[in-house]
């Protein structure tokens, strides 16, 4: 059943895309999207993942989300925890590099996520409505702990005000947070003279997305070498752990199979916009070498192909 669920994903346009992408940067194609295309879309999606989030959150009773939400920032605390202990363990990471994985570790990826979101449409399975409220309320906690790790505290951060500007105001944060409002405020009838736009064109956006991300992916591998073996056995191996705990958090809260699968996987994910971002501003001495090999070559396509089948499969079995 598994390796029939892990088939059908990767036969998926949206993953072949990706691959076509990660192929063409193989072979040195010329294939790239635009930059302003690349920003006009991760927009849209970060937008539209947001706006459908909003309309399914107004149909949510509040008591039935507040579990959820703690459990949440639960693992928004102790993913970045578990990832920093986990890279000191191995006596290969300084305090400031280990931290700064950390954060990309607990933070999340919008397009594993919309990635997964489609995944599980295309079976036919539900989930709760609040999900892609957590997907906001997970990014928060985990840049701060991974930034307090990294640096030994607050106090050693020389630009707070910036770091808290980035954290809360960044483009990903904004952008799914004021989707989320808006899409709660105006309700599922407002809504649908939208629909066309971000509804009935998300999946073909996705698809240009991870055609980019593919070829993106393909120049991060150029670093494996310097980033070693063990930073790749983290980076596989870390986001079974998180989706591990983000299955234990959703079952333990009640979610649906449809909601313990996304909240495993936004556990699982690991970010390259909003936490790169954030650790340049508040950790520049950390080596982008390290978090972005880590998370863009190895944990983001290990999550879209094999990641979303696998806590997809476990999920049932919980």
């Amino acid at each position: 059943m598994m390796r029939g669920q892990r088939l059908q994903n990767l036969l998926d346009p949206t993953i072949l895309c990706f691959l076509v992408g990660l192929v063409a940067g193989l072979v040195k194609s010329d294939l790239k999207l635009p930059k302003s295309s690349y920003e006009f879309v991760s927009m849209y999606l970060l937008l539209a993942i947001g706006l459908k989030g909003g309309v399914q959150l107004s149909k949510t009773n509040i008591q039935d989300f507040l579990p959820a939400l703690y459990g949440t920032v639960f693992i928004g605390v102790c993913v970045p925890i578990i990832a920093y202990y986990y890279l000191i363990a191995t006596k290969k990471f300084s305090r400031v590099n280990a931290g700064a994985i950390a954060a990309h570790y607990g933070s999340v990826s919008a397009v594993t996520f919309a990635t997964a979101l489609s995944y599980l449409e295309s079976l036919g399975e539900s989930y709760e409505a609040y999900i892609t409220t957590l997907m906001v309320v997970l990014e928060i906690p985990a840049l701060c702990v991974g930034v307090y790790l990294a640096k030994g505290g607050f106090k050693n951060v020389e630009t707070k005000k910036k770091l808290l500007e980035d954290i809360f105001f960044g483009k990903s944060i904004f952008l799914l947070g004021g989707g989320l409002l808006i899409g709660y405020v105006a309700g599922a009838e407002k809504m649908q003279p939208l629909d066309p736009l971000f509804v009935d064109l998300f999946k073909g956006f996705l698809a240009l997305f991870l055609l980019e991300m593919g070829v993106m992916t393909s120049q991060q591998m150029s670093h494996l070498k310097k980033a070693g073996i063990i930073l790749a056995i983290f980076a596989i191996t870390m986001p079974l752990i998180s989706g591990a705990l983000g299955l234990f958090v959703a079952k333990a809260v009640g979610m649906s199979t449809g909601g313990a699968h996304l909240l495993a996987i936004l556990a699982a994910s690991s970010s390259y916009i909003a936490a790169p971002s954030a650790m340049k501003i508040a950790v520049p001495e950390a080596s982008p070498t390290l978090y972005l090999t880590a998370s863009l070559a190895i944990t983001f396509p290990f999550n879209i192909t094999v990641g979303i089948p696998l806590f997809y499969y476990l999920a049932q079995l919980l």
